[in-house]
């Protein structure tokens, strides 16, 4: 049997622990699973590009556990009631193969996206940094917003978006979380004066300009996440050429992040090599740092073991059939004769009504 978990059962695991508590928890999560990056079996994900977006797998495993995502991006989606992203994701046993969860993962990529960016800047971004700047203000935002403030102590948000009522949706939604204060500004250039940290995460499908050299200012931490596949930017490429770059798993982020701006020799040091002490993050204080952040399978894999974790301390999850049971594991014709029942998990075929 597998365990299935829906939206429902997410906001359950969220009211039930709180979402400060949810994002350090699956931020102590990522960085474990970050920690041991040798022991994965890695690959880029696998991208079906359209006109009107694109669909990807997300693949990784280690020698217990096998986790792919399905994931899409569709920036025109929220014209027909729909969101940009969508994704659902499975967890495995490698010795058997069996299924041992499939979830949602809509609501959970939006809190590990947060969580990674966050467990990023903390070893990126000065100490003491408490103001930030939240480029986008779109479906990913409030998560941004709520990581940096719970796990990094930010204080002050200074917002803009070109959709001046997605603004007024975070202000609404976050307007009365406390000890953050929103300030609204009527640009990008005026949301990064005076920011420690600065987040991109806007959604159009484009070679964007988000972030230009003139708005960078020294000691700066970026997190851009909105550079997620290919030919969709949001940074100057001068920028990075002022920042030192760290990425989740390079292969990938060349190809998708704001890396594909790059030549191919150009440096950027991978999230675990800092995490392990490998390589520096910051070097001084002075110094602008950036998080090119495409989202990486290894962020997936461990928000399902945190799911099946918190599923299973909160006795959540309903138990499918997603995989036929038969009686004899050689009679798989067997279960689709009339009677057939055990695939549904209601006992032995022989204990079924004949139809």
């Amino acid at each position: 049997m597998t365990t299935l978990l829906t939206t429902h059962d997410i906001t359950r695991i969220v009211t039930a622990h709180g979402l400060a508590q949810v994002l350090r928890r699956l931020a102590a999560y990522i960085e474990a699973d970050f920690r041991r990056w040798p022991a994965f079996d890695k690959t880029a994900r696998v991208a079906s590009h359209s006109p009107d977006g694109v669909i990807e797998l997300m693949p990784i495993a280690d020698a217990t556990h096998y986790s792919f995502k399905y994931v899409n991006g569709h920036p025109k989606n929220t014209r027909d009631g729909l969101p940009t992203v969508m994704a659902f994701g499975v967890l495995a046993e490698v010795a058997t193969g069996r299924p041992e969860l499939l979830s949602e993962l809509t609501l959970t990529t939006a809190l590990r996206t947060a969580a990674t960016s966050a467990l990023a800047a903390r070893v990126l971004a000065r100490p003491g940094s408490r103001t930030m700047a939240l480029i986008g203000n779109g479906a990913q935002s409030e998560f941004q917003a709520l990581a940096f403030h719970h796990l990094l102590g930010i204080d002050e948000i200074r917002l803009f978006d070109t959709d001046a009522r997605a603004t007024a949706k975070l202000m609404r939604n976050l307007g009365a979380t406390p000890g953050l204060q929103l300030r609204p500004c009527d640009s990008t250039a005026a949301a990064l004066r005076g920011a420690d940290i600065v987040t991109t995460v806007t959604a159009d499908k484009t070679r964007a300009t988000i972030l230009t050299p003139e708005m960078l200012a020294p000691g700066m931490h970026l997190n851009a996440l909105g550079g997620d596949c290919p030919g969709k930017t949001e940074l100057h490429p001068q920028v990075l050429r002022a920042a030192k770059v760290f990425v989740e798993y390079e292969p990938q982020s060349r190809v998708e992040g704001e890396l594909q701006q790059m030549p191919a020799d150009f440096p950027a040091t991978e999230l675990w090599q800092v995490l392990t002490h490998r390589m520096s993050g910051r070097d001084d204080a002075q110094q602008i740092t950036l998080f090119d952040s495409v989202g990486f399978a290894l962020e997936d894999y461990s928000a399902l073991r945190w799911l099946r974790d918190s599923a299973r301390e909160l006795g959540l999850g309903e138990r499918i059939a997603l995989i036929p049971a038969p009686d004899d594991p050689k009679d798989l014709f067997g279960q689709l004769l009339p009677g057939a029942c055990s695939a549904a998990g209601r006992g032995p075929r022989r204990q079924c009504l004949a139809k």
